[in-house]
C-alpha cells in the first residue's frame, strides 16, 4: 500500500494520546494514524494484515503444549521450546512476516549453545530439513549458520486455492510449518540414531501430512 505525505491539523491533546497508544504497541505516530483511519474506512492495512496473521499464529501455540510465548513485537513474534538433549537446550522460533506480497515472511532458528556437537547436531538436521522440503516444493531460500537458519517464507501450491488465503487461513498454515518443523527436529533428536533411512523417512512423513493438509505450502 503506497504511502503518501500530507499535512493535518490536529489538537495537542489528541496527539499526546496518540502518541501514548503508539508507544504502547511499539509503533509510530503517522502508523497509528494510519491504522485508525483504515480501519474507520475498512481497509486493510500490512499493518493490520500482519497483526491478524500474528493473532492467529499465537493462539495455535496457545493451546499448544511446550512452547513459551514472549510478547509480540510490533510484525513479528518468538516462541521457545526445550530440545530434548543434555541440558535441555531452548530452540527459539523467531517469525518476522513481510509487509510486501514478495514473500509471507521469514523464520529464524536458533539455539543459543558452544557446544560443538549439538552445533553439528542442528547444522545436520537442517541439511535434512532441506533436502526434504526439495523433493516436495523444489529449492526454498534458506541459509544456515552455525546453529542458526533462516528460511523464507513463500506461498506455494498446486492450484490457485493458495492466492486465496485469508488471513486466518494464512496464519494457520505459518503456525502448522513452525509445528511440523519442530516435530521433525524433535523426532530427530529423540533417534537413537539420527542419521538412520527410518529417520529421515519419519521426517518426509511429517512434511508429507504438512503439505496434503491443504497442498499448499510456505
Amino acid at each position: 500500500m503506497k504511502k503518501n505525505v500530507y499535512s493535518l491539523v490536529l489538537s495537542e491533546d489528541v496527539v499526546h494520546e496518540i502518541d501514548k497508544m503508539a508507544y504502547r504497541q511499539g509503533t509510530n505516530r503517522s502508523n497509528l494514524v494510519n491504522q485508525i483511519l483504515a480501519e474507520y474506512a475498512s481497509l486493510i492495512t500490512p499493518e493490520r494484515r500482519i497483526s491478524h496473521l500474528l493473532s492467529e499464529v499465537r493462539r495455535h501455540f496457545e493451546e499448544a503444549a511446550g512452547f513459551q510465548l514472549p510478547a509480540a513485537t510490533a510484525g513479528g513474534m518468538t516462541l521457545r521450546t526445550a530440545l530434548q538433549y543434555k541440558y535441555n537446550p531452548t530452540v527459539r522460533y523467531s517469525l518476522e512476516l513481510s509487509r510486501d506480497n514478495q514473500s509471507v515472511g521469514t523464520l529464524r532458528v536458533s539455539l543459543r549453545t558452544q557446544n560443538s556437537r549439538l552445533i553439528m547436531a542442528m547444522v545436520n538436521f537442517y541439511g535434512l530439513w532441506d533436502t526434504v522440503e526439495t523433493a516436495f516444493l523444489g529449492r526454498q531460500q534458506s541459509m544456515v549458520d552455525g546453529e542458526r537458519y533462516l528460511r523464507v517464507l513463500v506461498l506455494q501450491s498446486t492450484g490457485p486455492q493458495g492466492l486465496l488465503l485469508g488471513s486466518e487461513a494464512l496464519g494457520e498454515l505459518i503456525a502448522d510449518y513452525i509445528a511440523t518443523f519442530d516435530a521433525a527436529l524433535k523426532f530427530y533428536f529423540s533417534a537413537p540414531e539420527p542419521q538412520s533411512p527410518a529417520v529421515r523417512q519419519q521426517v518426509e512423513r511429517l512434511y508429507r501430512e504438512y503439505y496434503e493438509r491443504r497442498n499448499i505450502a510456505v
